[in-house]
């Protein structure tokens, strides 16, 4: 048996690792079992404990220019555990010798030390924190370590949540044989994902047609499409337990996923963020919306032409290629992608998926990335115009009023209406001054100005 902790319930980890791991079962390649962890104290388990942790992915496109829709059942998801109500489980987990594995996916705002941090606290503390303890547990019960295995989409993920637990062992004053242990016996291996998932379905014709397809109506069921790409960074004997190959998704296990990370990462999610802010002000709801839009796909195409893709390696043919299958992805018509649901955290997205090559955009020509410009415009005129709406935010749009979710400090700042271009200096946002890139800081006021006004930069 083969045990995996899942930290995290969402579409994405249930269309994308849980269906692999159920693959590999049904395919007889080991047996695998995922325990999943909610990560937050907010949401509830009420549907997964309804349906006996059992759901089905639904994967829905083009395959060599015909239509491909399929049901897959996942049984692989042993349990879902709730550490706040459930400790006592969360930490057993730690204790069992079967653990191999664990798989994240807590945003990329996930990732990160807080020196304010206690090691008796748990509701409050960051994931690299829980993780910290969880790992202490197992260290204490004198068991081996495990291959962690984060998808959260920043650069070398796993260096950062070591980076991460290493900083909470110093602030905590940890024994120096646990830093040793982890050292030497966790293995964090650098991940890329690469799954378009939209998720459950929201209007009633999809849904009906779902379960037309599935046999009964799973409250559970979310939608991704047919490509899928997991890289892995190869450490200790994870290939013993990760099989590389096709098995729903396509699994590489390589020295160096830097490649495969970088054009991801600025390809086709750079493309989503930079796009979301402005496609929600222009009314539209989802990716394929969008797309759909001549003026909005002009301006996908035209960003990652002129300033995503010349950037990413020096092989430009290959990663125009690759640039060319994902417009082609984005205009599946089955996917649904709210843009709303790619909107969470957009401002650590922005920073992530799309400075990067802004800078190296003003790097190489001197000057702003004009169709960047536009979208952190946007970006910035949608979080301008958030309102508090009881204990959350939302905005109101010509297409109705959305909720935005992102670190609430963020959002307070803008509903106080505090300067925007003060807000581009934070380097504590950013990780830099954002000003200082020349005529960055006046282009973005004067085009919220516009935007505000209701004229397209487009």
């Amino acid at each position: 048996m083969v045990k995996i902790m899942q930290y995290g319930e969402g579409n994405f980890l249930r269309a994308f690792a849980d269906l692999y791991f159920n693959t590999l079962n049904e395919e007889g390649l080991g047996e695998y079992s995922v325990d999943i962890i909610k990560p937050a104290p907010f949401g509830s388990l009420d549907k997964f404990e309804k349906q006996g942790n059992r759901y089905n992915v639904v994967l829905r496109g083009a395959v060599s220019g015909e239509v491909f829709e399929k049901a897959y059942p996942v049984s692989c998801v042993n349990r879902t555990i709730d550490p706040f109500l459930h400790h006592d489980e969360y930490i057993a987990i730690a204790k069992d010798p079967e653990l191999k594995i664990i798989v994240s996916n807590t945003t990329e705002a996930g990732i990160c030390f807080s020196g304010s941090d206690s090691m008796n606290g748990f509701e409050e503390i960051t994931y690299p924190a829980k993780l910290t303890k969880f790992l202490f547990e197992r260290f204490k019960a004198g068991l081996s370590g495990v291959y962690l295995m984060p998808v959260e989409l920043i650069d070398n993920n796993a260096d950062e949540l070591k980076k991460c637990v290493d900083l909470y062992i110093g602030l905590w004053n940890l024994p120096k044989e646990f830093k040793e242990w982890n050292d030497s016996q966790n293995f964090y291996c650098n991940t890329l994902v690469d799954r378009i998932v939209s998720g459950y379905p929201r209007d009633e014709q999809t849904k009906n047609h779902l379960t037309e397809i599935i046999g009964y109506e799973d409250g559970l069921v979310t939608i991704g499409e047919p490509f899928g790409l997991w890289a892995v960074e190869k450490k200790g004997d994870i290939a013993t337990y990760i099989k590389e190959g096709v098995h729903n998704v396509e699994v590489v296990l390589t020295e160096d996923i830097a490649y495969y990370k970088k054009r991801k990462v600025r390809v086709l999610n750079g493309s989503h963020t930079n796009l979301v802010p402005a496609g929600l002000i222009w009314g539209e709801k989802t990716v394929y919306d969008c797309m759909k839009n001549p003026a909005l796909l002009s301006f996908v195409e035209k960003t990652l032409q002129d300033e995503i893709n010349p950037f990413v390696s020096d092989d430009l043919a290959a990663t125009t290629e690759f640039a060319n299958s994902v417009t082609d992805r984005f205009l599946n018509p089955f996917l649904n992608h709210q843009l709303v649901s790619i909107s969470l955290n957009s401002i650590s997205k922005w920073r992530a998926r799309n400075l990067p090559s802004f800078k190296d955009y003003y790097k190489k020509h001197g000057k702003i990335a004009p169709c960047l410009t536009v979208g952190f415009s946007y970006l910035m005129a949608l979080y301008s115009s958030v309102k508090r709406d009881g204990d959350g935010f939302s905005v109101e749009l010509k297409s109705g009023k959305i909720t935005l979710q992102d670190t609430r400090e963020y959002l307070e700042y803008f509903v106080e209406n505090q300067p925007i271009d003060a807000f581009m200096a934070n380097i504590d946002v950013w990780g830099e001054d954002l000003t200082l890139y020349k005529g960055f800081k006046d282009t973005v006021i004067e085009n919220i100005e516009k935007i505000k006004k209701g004229i397209s930069l487009i």
